[in-house]
């Protein structure tokens, strides 16, 4: 396993200078000499053909950028600082971007935890943090990455129901939760390719069309059902608070008769759709 090494690499301006400054120096000695001959002038050749090869090892680096430095297949170092730079022409270099990018999965059509099909998307962003990783761990960085990522989404879905009504997660109702959740599910399938995930969250999620209509039919009885049973919980609520209010002032005194009367009256008015009319009883209660 690799592990990322930053290593400094010379200013390339710098020994621009002084490259072009030995490269003068040692074409004049040898028009100057070169009649003469002797070991000077082959040094000096020897030296003018080294510093035409170390014309080769200038290189640039981008911001939020870093280049792999690979000497005959041995990993060598990462170099992060911008600008020209300079190493040694036998290296091989290879860029790495550092910036943050995204991916955005196609639609996946799944199962959920009930097994009803639902279509799935899903933003993931990321970025490297350990370009030998990203390099040398993996064959296609960018593949690799889409790759897990739809599977990390097809794994997510399976897990949960598309919509609950109830205390449990859902991929609906919890969307804050479920990022989170893909999010480690992501970075988990990731670590070993030098990439941290930033944010990943649901773009997309739907009933499959065939099924669309009748599950949103069932998902509107469903929240008529909750809801009536908060409301009921609610007014059940207040009839006990009433009842116990006028005996414990002692208002009126109500027999059992009169208590289901007016539970039932109130119930009515409480859980009912439409203003309850009222009707005045000019009589006596009994």
């Amino acid at each position: 396993m690799y592990t990322e090494n930053e290593i400094k690499a010379p200013n390339g301006i710098t020994t621009l200078v002084v490259l072009f400054i030995v490269q003068v120096t040692s074409i004049a000695i040898i028009f100057t000499l070169g009649r003469a001959g002797g070991l000077i002038t082959i040094a000096t050749i020897l030296l003018a053909l080294f510093v035409f090869i170390g014309w080769f090892g200038f290189f640039m680096v981008n911001p939020n950028e870093a280049r792999v430095l690979q000497l005959f297949g041995k990993y060598i170092g990462t170099v992060k600082e911008e600008g020209l730079r300079w190493a040694n022409p036998f290296y091989a270099k290879f860029a790495v971007s550092l910036r943050v990018r995204n991916f955005e999965s196609g639609q996946l059509k799944v199962n959920d935890k009930n097994g009803n099909p639902i279509e799935i998307a899903a933003v993931v962003v990321w970025e490297v943090i350990d370009t030998a990783e990203a390099i040398f761990e993996v064959d296609n960085l960018k593949a690799f990455v889409s790759v897990q990522s739809e599977a990390a989404v097809r794994n997510l879905a399976t897990r949960y129901v598309y919509d609950n009504h109830e205390e449990d997660i859902s991929l609906r109702s919890h969307p804050k939760q479920i990022s989170e959740e893909l999010r480690k599910e992501v970075q988990d399938r990731l670590n070993k390719a030098g990439v941290r995930v930033i944010e990943s969250r649901i773009s997309h999620l739907a009933y499959a069309p065939e099924i669309a209509s009748a599950m949103l039919r069932r998902q509107q009885a469903m929240a008529i059902i909750a809801a009536r049973k908060t409301i009921v919980e609610g007014a059940v609520g207040m009839v006990g608070m009433a009842l116990e209010q006028l005996s414990k002032e002692g208002i009126v005194e109500l027999d059992n008769e009169r208590k289901a009367a007016m539970v039932s009256n109130l119930l009515v008015v409480l859980c009912s759709d439409e203003a309850a009319s009222p009707v005045v009883n000019a009589g006596s209660l009994y």
